[in-house]
Formats: structure tokens, C-alpha cells, sequence
């Protein structure tokens, strides 16, 4: 059973099969899935799988806190197991999504929210770019 499993029971979260296939799914997945995306995968172990589960679920997962979903200006959503706190960079070709984690901006997002008066309490960084094309 994986952790995220056992963060689902524990919860209280009755574990169907469907819910399970997601999150074999999710915890597989090396990228940041669309709803499209874990259909499919989901899709390929039980072939019942219905889109609509898969919307349910995931949207089920995200108010639970155990997904965060992920807008990054797609027009679409993308999906991650929620997980130690980092920020992405999304290669604006590629729709390639790179997390990251970097002390100077921790650092400064608190010191911004400090000289403003705020004890900061979350914060999504989201930084869209493309590759640096080099002559060579």
C-alpha cells in the first residue's frame, strides 16, 4: 500500500478500485498529468475507467490536499501528488514542467511578506520561459 494510499484511508476515504487505479497512476507519474492524461493511464490498467471518475476523483484528491492542481496558463489542469514544497518552471515550447527549489527566494518571499506586515502562509511560483538558444 502506498503512502498516499494510507493518507487516503486514514482520512477516511472509502479506497474503490477506481481510486486506487488513480493513484497508482498519479504516483507513477514522472510528470504533471492532465485529466486527459490520467484517463489514459488509467484507462490501461481498468479498462472501465470512466472520465468522469477520473474528474471526480482527482477534483475529490485536490480539496483533500492530497493533489494539488496546476493551472500553468494552458487552459487546462495538470496534477501532482502533493508533496514537499517547490516551485515549477514551465518551458513555454515544450509544455515541459521543471520543479525546482532555490533558498534565496524563500528567503525573500518571507522577507517580502515580513515588510509588509504578513507572516507568510503559502505561495506558487510559477516561472514561464524558453530555452536559451546558443550559437555553437
Amino acid at each position: 500500500m502506498s503512502n498516499l494510499e494510507q493518507n487516503c484511508i486514514d482520512a477516511g476515504l472509502k479506497m474503490t478500485a477506481p481510486r486506487r487505479v488513480i493513484l497508482q497512476v498519479l504516483g507513477q507519474a514522472g510528470d504533471h498529468p492532465s485529466v486527459d492524461d490520467v484517463y489514459a493511464r488509467a484507462k490501461e490498467i481498468d479498462s472501465s475507467m470512466s472520465i468522469a471518475t477520473v474528474y471526480r476523483t482527482l477534483s475529490l484528491f485536490d480539496e483533500m490536499g492530497f493533489v494539488t492542481r496546476h493551472e500553468f496558463q494552458e487552459g487546462r489542469s495538470r496534477y501532482e501528488v502533493s508533496s514537499d514544497h517547490h516551485h515549477h518552471l514551465v518551458d513555454l515550447e515544450t509544455g515541459k514542467v521543471i520543479e525546482f527549489k532555490d533558498e534565496e527566494i524563500e528567503k525573500l518571499k518571507t522577507k517580502i511578506a515580513r515588510d509588509l506586515g504578513y507572516d507568510l502562509v503559502e505561495c506558487r511560483l510559477e516561472l514561464y520561459g524558453r530555452k536559451i538558444k546558443t550559437d555553437g
